[in-house]
């Protein structure tokens, strides 16, 4: 559990140094109680969470109106793919709820749904498919976000909204999401990974 209350620090120095460039509007209430609830207890934990994937909901949010270009786009899916698939293998299940946190992703909705639909499945194809030649290609295709750091970070917040969604934050989404920091040259402690 250490690692979300290190998410949740960098995620809280990332909100005020968002702040201090002036982003603009409270990022809904994101500066509220952060350090609360470290007792070791699950119910806790569980809240900062839902807390943690709550802030980079709002940082993404804040950045909507920058989030448009197809790079953020096609990263963005392959990045949702990457976590979907990290442990090798995607339940039909698993495949329809990340589809559908896809589209009900408010900064994801500049975009119409079935291009994100198409990106995100075609990832997912390619992984099952060949693993390493799946991951390879969408590491390059997350990569093309690196020109612009707005979009690399919102690519690998979209991931970690996706690999939070659930819960849990499984080793083999933590590493994923390493290797997409890596790919846009974003140093994952960034990111608490």
């Amino acid at each position: 559990m250490a690692m979300w209350d290190k998410i949740k620090d960098q995620a809280k120095t990332f909100q005020q140094s968002q702040g201090a460039r002036g982003a603009g509007g409270s990022g809904q209430g994101a500066h509220g109680p952060l350090g609360g609830g470290r007792s070791g207890s699950s119910g806790s934990s569980g809240g900062s969470k839902a807390q943690v994937i709550g802030m980079f909901k709002a940082q993404l949010a804040s950045a909507k109106n920058e989030l448009k270009s197809g790079a953020y786009r096609d990263a963005s899916m392959a990045m949702c793919a990457l976590v979907a698939a990290a442990d090798g293998r995607v339940e039909p299940s698993e495949r329809q709820r990340v589809e559908e946190l896809i589209v009900s992703n408010e900064v994801l909705q500049n975009f119409p749904a079935d291009q994100l639909r198409q990106r995100f499945n075609q990832h997912v194809d390619r992984l099952l498919a060949n693993f390493e030649q799946g991951r390879a290609e969408a590491l390059q295709v997350i990569a093309k976000a690196a020109k612009k750091p707005a979009e690399a970070r919102a690519v690998v917040q979209t991931g970690m909204v996706v690999a939070g969604a659930d819960g849990t934050f499984e080793q083999s989404e933590q590493y994923a999401i390493r290797e997409a920091c890596t790919a846009l040259g974003i140093p994952p402690t960034e990111f608490g990974v």
